[in-house]
C-alpha cells in the first residue's frame, strides 16, 4: 500500500493519522505478543488475564462480552489460564449456580514488573497533556474502542 495515496478523499493530516493508528495497532500487538510470550501464554489468553484483572472476577459470559470471542472460544482460553495457574474457577458469591472466574492474586504480582516500565512510560507521555487534551483524546479513544467492538460483530456476521 502506497503512503502516499492511502485514502485520495481525505485530508493529509487524516491520512497521517490512520497511518500513525495502523502503526500503532501493529506495535502494540508486536508488544502483546512479546508480553504473552514472556507469560507463557498466547496472545488472547493473554489479553482475556488482562479483561479479567481489569474487570474483577467474571463469568465465561461476560468475558465473551468482553472481548467479542465466542463462549466457546472463552471456555478453551479460561481453561489454558486455569491450567497456567493464573486464574481459577469458583462459585459466585451471589448466584451458586454460577461459576465465575477469578485471578490467582501471587501469579497476578509475578507478572506487574512486566507492566511497570510500560505503565511508568504512558504516564509521562500523558503528563505532557493538559486535563482537557486528557479528555479529548480518551474521547477519541474510546470511540475507536466501540469502533472495533463492532467491526468485529459485522466481520462475524459475513459469510465467508
Amino acid at each position: 500500500m502506497s503512503r502516499d495515496n492511502v485514502l485520495p478523499d481525505v485530508s493529509s493530516l487524516q491520512q497521517e493519522l490512520l497511518l500513525e493508528l495502523r502503526q500503532n495497532s501493529a506495535r502494540a500487538v508486536m508488544l502483546r505478543d512479546l508480553i504473552s510470550e514472556k507469560m507463557g501464554l498466547n496472545a488472547t489468553d493473554h489479553k482475556c488475564l488482562d479483561f479479567i484483572n481489569q474487570a474483577g472476577p467474571v463469568t465465561a459470559g461476560q468475558l465473551a462480552q468482553l472481548t467479542g470471542l465466542t463462549t466457546g472460544a472463552v471456555t478453551s482460553v479460561i481453561d489454558r489460564l486455569e491450567q497456567a495457574g493464573y486464574v481459577i474457577r469458583d462459585k459466585d458469591p451471589n448466584d451458586r449456580r454460577r461459576v465465575v472466574v477469578k485471578l490467582v492474586p501471587e501469579r497476578s504480582e509475578h507478572v506487574a514488573p512486566v507492566f511497570k516500565s510500560l505503565m511508568q512510560s504512558t504516564l509521562q507521555i500523558m503528563g505532557q497533556y493538559t486535563d482537557q487534551e486528557l479528555q479529548f483524546i480518551l474521547k477519541f479513544i474510546k470511540q475507536c474502542n466501540e469502533m472495533t467492538l463492532d467491526e468485529m460483530k459485522k466481520l462475524k456476521e459475513e459469510n465467508p
